[in-house]
């Protein structure tokens, strides 16, 4: 159930051990939310847009002897994003590791060997999480009980938040900020996310930004082509409404498209919607009270926005940090409201990609990270446009209003008429400690023998590599079970 990457990773695997697989999904396309939206001649991604751990890719194409390079051309982007300061202030974050450096050094004294200490020991938690932690199922606590593994946890900083973290190398608020930003977008604030989390600074300024030619659905079709490959059948704009449980047994699935039996239910829809909704109640792993008690990731409100001319002054990967950090992260999780003033993130593929664009056309997309649940007016989008054109045009010197030829914007609704998304997330659940490993909703159902769930609300987490683990550590357990 799904499309999503996780869904893929694991009717690819279930599929290559000789079972038959099919793979209904709700919407036109596979892919879940790295679909995307074609237009007047433009390519939108629609979801993901940063290509980290190609690492993850990689061991997932080795399964069926295929490498990334047999699906799509990787680039690696230097500079790999530009952060924005204010008006005229930003700077660039070189892929070059000397060049990192220098530019460390420049704005703090010391700070050269101080990010060769911090990458070493990201790197530490950066092979060891990738290698071992994420790899597990979590379904218990004993998994982890080896003193090995208790050890490496303290030395994975399993225990210390990513902010006391970084304050022991760096002190310029500037570095503190590039280096605390990835843990915003995967769902959770410096304050209250383990410095495990830092092996994502290692793969974002060690392992580099990388760029599919054609853009991020490119990934969605190598996966699907796999699948095809490997047996596996799709079932498009086919949306299970119900999963038949009989005698804790999954015997079938009510679909918009008829009933169809099955013998195991592998489910990368929302799970809180596979286990609030197509779940009767009997056979629910968790109430309503314990979903609500969940810190999840930031929605997202997005414009889509396809422009008649070249844009200058902005990269591939554009961040605007020239409001307060802090305030943003406190109305997405501590008081979630609409923030006053917000950070964003802009992205132009077409500055690497022609084929994105008409010929001498940008596409452009915006990214306001918000709190789930809220309120979501078309008055609130609208205001939201013409705050991001005036930032854009504040600190950039770009105008684009007259140069717009399309726009798109989507947020909370979308994502839950879309996904049938828990209050408009588009993350999944924060990577806070009481929400990290064992901790997080569990992989297996507790009350339905053949059923698994898989994706960004279980293990591993949010994030495109995580989900493609996610599938495989779903596939695994699957075929134990029908060994």
């Amino acid at each position: 159930m799904g499309s999503g990457f996780a869904g893929l990773s694991a009717a690819s695997m279930l599929a290559k051990a000789g079972h038959e697989v099919t793979i209904f999904e709700k919407n036109d396309q596979p892919g879940g939310r790295a679909r995307i939206w074609e237009k007047d001649g433009f390519r939108f991604d629609m979801g993901p847009s940063w290509y980290w751990m190609p690492d993850v890719f990689e061991n997932f194409y080795r399964q069926f002897n295929r490498t990334a390079s047999d699906f799509y051309q990787l680039e690696r982007l230097d500079p790999s994003y530009r952060i924005y300061w204010g008006k005229d202030e930003f700077n660039d974050v070189p892929g070059d590791m000397q060049a990192l450096k220098s530019m460390f050094e420049e704005m703090e004294e010391g700070s050269a060997a101080g990010l060769d200490e911090f990458l070493s020991q990201a790197a530490y938690k950066y092979e060891t999480g990738m290698g071992d932690f994420v790899f597990r199922p979590s379904h218990s606590i004993a998994e982890y009980a080896d003193i090995k593994l208790l050890a490496a946890s303290f030395k994975l900083q399993m225990y210390t938040s990513m902010r006391n973290h970084i304050s022991k190398f760096f002190r310029n608020p500037r570095l503190v900020k590039l280096l605390e930003f990835p843990v915003l977008f995967l769902g959770g604030t410096a304050k209250t996310t383990p410095a495990l989390y830092s092996l994502m600074n290692y793969a974002d300024l060690a392992l580099g930004t990388w760029y599919p030619k054609g853009g991020m659905n490119e990934i969605v079709k190598a996966m699907t082509s796999i699948a095809k490959e490997q047996g596996a059948v799709f079932r498009l704009n086919t949306e299970v409404q119900q999963i038949v449980v009989r005698e804790g047994r999954a015997t079938g699935l009510e679909t918009t498209q008829g009933r169809f039996e099955c013998d195991f239910v592998i489910s990368n829809a929302d799970y809180e919607h596979t286990d609030q909704t197509l779940l009767d109640v009997p056979y629910r792993n968790y109430s309503p009270a314990y979903w609500n008690k969940r810190t999840l990731s930031p929605s997202s409100l997005l414009f889509y926005i396809g422009v008649n001319r070249k844009v200058e002054g902005i990269r591939h990967h554009n961040l605007f940090f020239d409001e307060d950090f802090e305030r943003h992260s406190e109305e997405i999780y501590s008081n979630p409201r609409w923030p006053e003033k917000p950070l964003f993130y802009l992205c132009c593929p077409s500055k690497t990609d022609p084929t994105v664009a008409p010929a001498g056309h940008e596409n452009l997309f915006f990214l306001i990270p918000i709190a789930p649940g809220l309120e979501d007016r078309q008055e609130t989008r609208d205001n939201y446009f013409e705050l991001l054109m005036n930032r854009l045009q504040s600190v950039t010197g770009e105008n684009i209003r007259d140069a717009i030829v399309l726009k798109r914007d989507y947020a909370i609704n979308d994502f839950v008429s879309d996904y049938h998304s828990f209050k408009g997330n588009a993350y999944g659940l924060a990577n806070t400690l009481m929400q990290t490993a064992f901790l997080k909703p569990k992989l297996r159902s507790k009350k339905v023998q053949n059923l698994l769930f898989t994706g960004q609300l279980t293990i591993p987490g949010p994030g495109v590599p995580p989900a493609i683990i996610s599938g495989q550590v779903a596939a695994k357990e699957a075929l134990k079970y029908m060994s």
